[in-house]
């Protein structure tokens, strides 16, 4: 049984992924500010039933106080950290850009920090496939060029990647992180296509396809990213092929016991035909308003999950047509329609 500190915890992924832990056996500490960047309720919901399982603690601060992380870390001394928190949504940069640098790059150096001063064993940190930004190379690959990122959320994104990197070089500690691609499934954000599209389409109100519906996304299920999350969790990367650990990858450092891997499904899906999944399983048609792609939207994103299956022994597996209908089904169940 391992102390885990989890942040994000009310957050889509971050509770599903203290839900994986506790389940196992371990404690978990959950770190989680309950924003309003989307409704608080479907937070506080997802908070509500960690809190009623044995072994979780919660901690409500935000990551960009200082002392509230650091009193997190000297109070609970967690020997593993999977960082989850941050401002989320690509477009919503553009109108607050300092919430994000707060959250995700101050917010990053704290929990950095926190695990430096306080002998954590691993962290595994979330980044975004969005930070292939320009790179047109299809599969994306964690060994290709991350240098032209289209957003501010990307360009986050990729400073944490950069900042974890010099952590491990520097003092030792081995950080890994995931790119994400593509997150849905139960308990999902509301600014999510797929819950937009589901309440749009059971109201009967038009739903906005950007792109005509031509792009592909690599569209993962969020129990295969918490799977992968969990399974990256125990595979510790190393500093050398001497260390107790996973040598080093030298495309991506060489040097330090650092390692990036994409978590996503390896069978991208148009559009279009994520959207006719939901109508079958809705029942009922969608009214679409087509439209241009998007300022900051990539055309297509496909996952190269060849590390991530070598050295964790994992890949994402779940279907759309599975993925969207258990979506559906909780939908459904939580809101009463």
């Amino acid at each position: 049984m391992s102390s885990i500190l989890v942040t994000g915890t009310a957050g889509f992924i971050g509770s599903h992924v203290a839900q994986l832990l506790l389940a196992r056996g371990d404690e978990v500490i959950g770190f989680d500010n309950l924003n309003d960047y989307y409704d608080p309720t479907l937070k506080h919901a997802r908070l509500a039933r960690l809190q009623a399982l044995p072994g979780y603690t919660h901690v409500t601060a935000d990551l960009a106080d200082r002392a509230a992380v650091e009193d997190v870390f000297a109070r609970y001394k967690p020997k593993r950290v999977v960082h989850l928190a941050a401002q989320a949504g690509v477009r919503y940069a553009a109108q607050n850009p300092h919430v994000y640098v707060a959250s995700n790059v101050t917010g990053f150096l704290h929990v950095l920090e926190g695990c430096r001063h306080h002998g954590v064993e691993h962290l595994v940190y979330a980044s975004t496939s969005s930070v292939y930004g320009a790179n047109l190379k299809m599969p994306f690959s964690e060994h290709a060029s991350t240098e032209h990122p289209l957003t501010l959320y990307a360009a986050t994104k990729k400073a944490n990647e950069q900042m974890a990197h010099s952590y491990a070089h520097l003092y030792g500690f081995p950080c890994t992180g995931l790119r994400f691609f593509t997150v849905y499934g139960p308990w999902g954000r509301p600014d999510m296509a797929l819950f937009l599209f589901t309440k749009a389409i059971l109201e009967g109100e038009p739903i906005k396809v950007f792109n005509h519906g031509h792009h592909k996304r690599s569209f993962t299920y969020v129990d295969d990213v918490v799977q992968g999350v969990v399974r990256t969790l125990d595979t510790v990367p190393g500093k050398d092929p001497d260390w107790n650990g996973l040598a080093p990858d030298p495309a991506t450092s060489g040097v330090a016991p650092y390692r990036l891997y994409n978590i996503g499904n390896e069978q991208p899906v148009e559009l279009l035909r994520y959207i006719q999944v939901l109508e079958q399983c809705l029942g009922k048609p969608a009214i679409m308003e087509m439209l241009p792609l998007q300022a900051g939207d990539v055309p297509d994103t496909e996952a190269d999950v060849s590390d991530l299956i070598v050295n964790v022994g994992y890949r994402p597996v779940v279907p759309v047509e599975e993925g969207v209908a258990k979506f559906v089904a909780w939908y459904r169940d939580y809101y009463g329609v």
